[in-house]
């Protein structure tokens, strides 16, 4: 097993016994969910052919991390566009569990799930909740306002607790060890960053800002997502909200 940086290193050529290869069933794209707790349809994609700040060289150019924020809602509109550019599903080939998305993953795996923070979204109630990409809705987790928690878990970082609504990205490893074995770490961290600077451009394209944020404490943003901590853990949040900058929305 590789230490250290060496993950970083290449090693394909190495994999060999993956649970692919021994006729293991795929693991499932997307965590199973109770059925009887709240769900929330979301606005469908073709409405997001509204946003007219488009242009791909000012997005790019104009993107960089901010953390400040105004107190302007966002839009179940709003938020349901940034979760589809970062984990929104193009086709879902159901019988033989593979899903593709919006961002690339190694081998089509796509190793996350994505859960949300929410303080101050139109629609939606403070709470943390769990993004159903397939069915693109969102399922509630947990009502309340964990601003104070969420804050001391991003060790005292109080912007995070001051966005929006703050995305997080949980994985779950044997979606992509099923294929790749040891070689799945590197290819997790690199999914990660696909989908985060999707988030970045299309917070852009709504006068949005976000920050991506590595720095938190493991057991305590687990423990506030409910997570188990080994089999799915958190790996990368970023809090979204509204700026003071002039521009089109909707």
């Amino acid at each position: 097993m590789k230490k250290s940086k060496e993950f970083l290193k290449s090693d394909w050529e190495s994999i060999v016994n993956t649970d692919r290869s021994k006729g293991v069933p795929k693991p499932p794209v997307e965590k199973p969910y109770d059925k009887n707790k709240k769900i929330i349809p979301l606005p469908k994609i073709d409405e997001f052919k509204e946003i007219t700040k488009t242009n791909l060289f000012d997005l790019i150019l104009n993107r960089r991390s901010r953390r400040k924020y105004t107190n302007k809602p966002l839009s179940l509109k709003e938020l349901s566009f940034l979760l589809w550019a970062t984990q929104g599903v193009k086709k879902y080939v159901k019988d033989k569990e593979v899903v593709f998305r919006t961002v690339p993953s190694a081998g089509a795996c796509h190793p996350f799930e994505t859960y949300l923070i929410v303080f101050n979204v139109d629609g939606l109630e403070k709470g943390i909740y769990r993004y159903l990409s397939i069915e693109h809705k969102l399922i509630l987790i947990k009502e309340g306002d964990f601003s104070k928690q969420t804050i001391e878990a991003t060790l005292g970082q109080q912007f995070v607790g001051h966005s929006a609504v703050v995305f997080i990205w949980a994985a779950i490893p044997y979606r992509t060890e099923w294929k790749y074995t040891h070689e799945s770490y590197k290819a997790i961290a690199l999914d990660a960053g696909h989908i985060c600077q999707n988030l970045y451009l299309a917070s852009e394209a709504l006068n949005c800002g976000t920050c991506a944020v590595a720095a938190y404490d493991q057991e305590k943003m687990d423990l506030l997502i409910g997570l188990d901590g080994q089999e799915e853990f958190v790996v990368y949040l970023a809090p979204v909200g509204k700026i003071q900058t002039p521009g089109n929305s909707f």
